[in-house]
């Protein structure tokens, strides 16, 4: 275990400060994909996925662009998350003016938005299940601009330019990712097999 505090402590944090079920499966599906990414980028799963689990920890209470995440960063830092985290973090927030210079940054700002939108993706399927979602209907999906509207597009493409993947790869990545928390997620839902 690397020198940043452990999963439970955050996730205690995480609770403190985030009482809707909503943001909190949103942060544990970017911490599900980070631990993911960490394994492409051969990064460490637990760091990376700390950074995902508490990257809008502070959302809630204080979600205008002067408060967040600059005020959870001022708690992280207080708690004891090292640099590397609470730099990625700042850097998921394109307005903080924070460079993403590592691939634990660059791989935030590109599962951030992108989880957001693949779980209401699946919300609108019949089945409500992640199993069920492909690429294509996610790209269809982003083309509507009323559909989840508060995703920000800009993000997802600009997420993917950084990185430097396939726009189709990266989804699926990020589906396959979400699918193995399917459960845990709420996005199981209620597949009929034939």
């Amino acid at each position: 275990m690397g020198n940043y505090p452990s999963r439970d402590d955050a996730i205690k944090l995480l609770h403190e400060y985030t009482k809707s079920d909503s943001l909190r499966r949103h942060a544990y599906g970017v911490e599900q994909a980070m631990r993911k990414m960490a394994e492409k980028y051969n990064g460490d799963p637990d760091e990376w996925g700390l950074t995902g689990l508490m990257h809008d920890f502070d959302y809630e209470m204080y979600p205008s662009m002067e408060d967040h995440p600059a005020r959870g960063n001022v708690i992280l830092k207080e708690k004891g998350y090292p640099e590397s985290i609470t730099e990625a973090i700042m850097g998921h927030a394109t307005y903080s003016g924070v460079p993403r210079n590592t691939d634990m940054a660059k791989a935030l700002f590109a599962v951030d938005e992108l989880t957001g939108f693949i779980f209401a993706v699946t919300y609108v399927r019949p089945s409500k299940s992640i199993l069920e979602v492909k690429p294509k209907s996610v790209k269809k999906k982003l083309k509507q601009k009323s559909f989840a509207a508060s995703v920000s597009r800009d993000d997802i493409y600009l997420g993917i330019e950084e990185l430097d993947v396939d726009l189709t790869e990266h989804i699926q990545f990020v589906i396959d990712a979400l699918k193995v928390k399917a459960d845990e997620l709420g996005l199981k839902g209620s597949v009929e097999t034939t």
